[in-house]
């Protein structure tokens, strides 16, 4: 508690107006006797003026005032580039001191904030300080004290608070750094087709004494895990890599530059970018043997996907029924049979054979082609009706050989009869089955009947559906590279229609085209790995029976651990970690592997990994603070300064002095008391007439 005087205030005895009135007869008066050279005018000029005086009532006014203590403010920053080296000791150190030197400043309160990771931001530290001010009064703000490594990405052109700023780096002086920067990579490539990275190998800060900037330094290419290649790059040139996006999915690409010396890091000579494979546009032939109710179902469900071009033909007539109609009013175009299944074969992604027959309509030689397209990487599948278990069927001709099976004989080639089509045990665990739409709806399946099933001998592959027996009813195999897919019924038009509650005909057939098709997502033996939001998330999806099973997680610096996965539904089993450091993270269960990228392309935080002054210095001195550098002897020495003076020197850093005080009593004092003013005024009226009488 201390007193101060605080003001002069008045408290008139007459209104202001008529206090003006009475002054003005006094200047009257006195004016006239100045002007007869009166004796006593000055006497009764300073009568008047206590009179006046007097009746304006002024008053000492004087304040009880309580001190509030300054405010410090130290912002320590926690983000990842503040890992490397020494920095995290030195700023500990750091904190540690200047928090002991505050503590014993009885009229100092320090308040430390930190400065969290700004993930794709980079360092907000000036963000974490503005959070801060917003509790602490300007009126007591003392100044403002970051320990950092002097990159932050968010400089304001002035200093906020409007009190000095210091910052303390952590770091013993200027430091060099080496990074690999991308300047453009695309997020999705053309399966079959090459992408362009453009790409940066640049050199930042001062070279220290016997070393030299510039030249060329070595890349390191890596591509999902791929045998390395190494190309030549000059440093701060754009440099083009083709990269082939072979499948589709995500392709992970590593690029690594060889260490500078004396760099602070060789965090950022890494650059990770993921190129997700996709296909320009899907190109299916759909050959229906003769028409028929479901003929149309195929051919809405493909032209409704703008991404497919879909080539369709329907034989109208078989060879053996002439009736006499002439060619021209059968089809607008004439079958082009070599330039579908010799010379354009291998263009199609996807051949669906619907209800098709060998009925010398296509050569046996162009029905060796479609086998050789299957065994090549080619994707067939056929939906069958009672032709298949017929002597015209396809099973006879050399395309048999690719077929996950062969038609039954006897009383059991065709079934026409109701059942309810089932997902089979391994059926649950194959993502193309499993989980389907309606499946196990009402403790059973919520599908509709079908009436036709095509019985069949010596079945090869998975069985992912079933009819009530258990005999086949879709049957999935890899031939080669190749991968068929034999629908046995041609009875699924049903659910299309909505038949008996219907199923999920375009959902069934959608993922039967993509896994046949290959895509990663449909894969029935798959591994995958992606990062996102920090952390590493990875699934296993297999049709095996048995327990999960675990996985091995070898990080970006080569650090191996074993994880176990947990199951979450039939088949598929996942797990997960956190996955902070950027680049290249790579997953095996022993089988199969797989990688994922950790950062962007081009990190903030990790872009210049160099601690320097270079960016917080102009800031800092406009605002009356400094730059320092810690070293192993500790933070400056911390002390109270005046306002207006010099704020830090060479070992120091001050904090201005505010006197910042709440004002908890007032007391007001009369200058002129009635007791002392009457007698004066009268004291001075006597002598004037005194004065006048001589």
């Amino acid at each position: 508690m201390q007193t101060a005087l605080a003001s002069l205030r008045f408290d008139p005895a007459l209104p202001w107006w008529l206090l003006a009135a009475l002054a003005a007869l006094c200047v009257a008066a006195l004016g006239a006797a100045f002007w007869r050279r009166a004796r006593g005018t000055v006497w009764r000029a300073v009568a008047f003026g206590v009179l006046m005086l007097w009746l304006s009532g002024p008053r000492l006014v004087r304040e009880t005032q309580e001190m509030l203590p300054d405010i410090g403010l130290l912002v320590v920053d926690q983000t990842a580039s503040m890992q490397v080296g020494e920095r995290g000791r030195l700023a500990a150190a750091a904190r540690l001191r200047i928090e002991a030197q505050a503590a014993a400043f009885k009229d100092l309160e320090l308040r430390t904030v930190t400065v969290p990771e700004g993930g794709n931001q980079g360092t907000l530290l000036f963000a974490a300080i503005d959070r801060a001010l917003a509790d602490i009064p300007r009126g007591r703000l003392s100044g403002i004290v970051a320990i950092t490594d002097g990159q932050a990405h968010d400089i304001p052109p002035v200093a906020p608070g409007g009190a000095p700023l210091h910052v303390l780096i952590a770091a013993r002086g200027e430091e060099i750094d080496r990074r690999v920067r991308v300047i453009d990579a695309p997020s999705y490539g053309i399966v079959g087709k090459s992408v362009s990275l453009r790409i940066a190998i640049e050199d930042l800060g001062k070279p220290r004494a016997g070393l030299a900037f510039g030249g060329a330094a070595r890349l390191t290419i890596r591509r999902d895990g791929e045998p390395p290649r190494e190309v030549s790059v000059p440093i701060g040139v754009e440099h083009e890599i083709d990269v082939p996006i072979t499948r589709g999915g995500p392709t992970v690409v590593e690029m690594t530059a060889g260490k500078l010396a004396g760099e602070v890091s060789e965090v950022n000579n890494r650059a990770v970018v993921t190129i997700n494979g996709v296909r320009d546009r899907l190109r299916v032939l759909l050959v229906s043997g003769e028409p028929h109710q479901g003929e149309r179902t195929w051919r809405r469900l493909l032209k409704a996907d703008p991404a497919v071009d879909l080539v369709h033909f329907t034989i109208l007539r078989p060879p053996e029924k002439d009736d006499l109609t002439p060619l021209n009013e059968l089809a607008l175009i004439a079958f082009p049979v070599r330039e579908l299944f010799q010379v354009k074969i291998k263009q199609f992604d996807l051949i669906i054979l619907d209800r098709f027959q060998n009925r010398s309509i296509l050569p046996p030689t162009y029905l060796r082609n479609i086998a050789d397209y299957v065994r090549g990487g080619g994707a067939l599948l056929m939906s069958v009706g009672p032709e298949f278990a017929g002597a015209a069927s396809l099973a006879n001709t050399p395309l048999g050989s690719v077929l996950p099976a062969r038609p039954a004989t006897g009383q059991e080639s065709v079934t026409n009869a109701p059942f309810r089509p089932l997902v089979t045990d391994i059926g649950t665990r194959h993502p193309v089955t499993g989980e389907l739409p309606g499946w196990q709806a009402q403790g059973g399946p919520g599908w509709g009947e079908w009436y036709r099933r095509i019985g069949t001998a010596d079945a090869q592959g998975d069985a992912v559906m079933s009819g009530p027996a258990g005999e086949p009813l879709l049957l999935l195999n890899r031939v080669d590279e190749g991968r068929v897919a034999l629908l046995l019924s041609d009875q699924i038009w049903l659910w299309s229609r909505g038949h008996d509650g219907g199923g999920p005909q375009a959902e069934l057939l959608r993922r039967l085209a993509h896994w046949l098709m290959k895509e990663p997502e449909l894969e029935e033996k798959s591994l995958t790995a992606t990062v996102d939001g920090g952390r590493l998330a990875i699934a296993r999806q297999t049709t095996e029976t048995g327990p999960p099973g675990s996985v091995t997680v070898t990080d970006p610096d080569g650090h191996a651990e074993t994880m176990a996965l947990t199951p979450t539904r039939p088949g598929r089993a996942v797990a997960s970690l956190p996955a902070e450091l950027p680049g290249v993270w790579r997953v095996s269960d022993g089988t199969n592997t797989t990688y994922a990228a950790a950062g962007a392309a081009n990190p903030q935080e990790l872009a210049d990994m160099r601690a320097t002054a270079t960016l917080l210095e102009k800031v800092a001195r406009e605002s009356g603070g400094g730059v320092a550098w810690l070293d192993p002897a500790g933070a400056p020495d911390l002390r109270r300064t005046e306002p207006g003076r010099v704020q830090s020197g060479a070992g120091w850093i001050g904090l201005e002095r505010r006197r910042d005080h709440l004002v908890t009593g007032i007391d007001a004092t009369p200058l002129l008391p009635p007791w002392a003013a009457l007698p004066l005024i009268l004291g001075l009226v006597v002598v004037a007439w005194r004065r006048e009488a001589v």
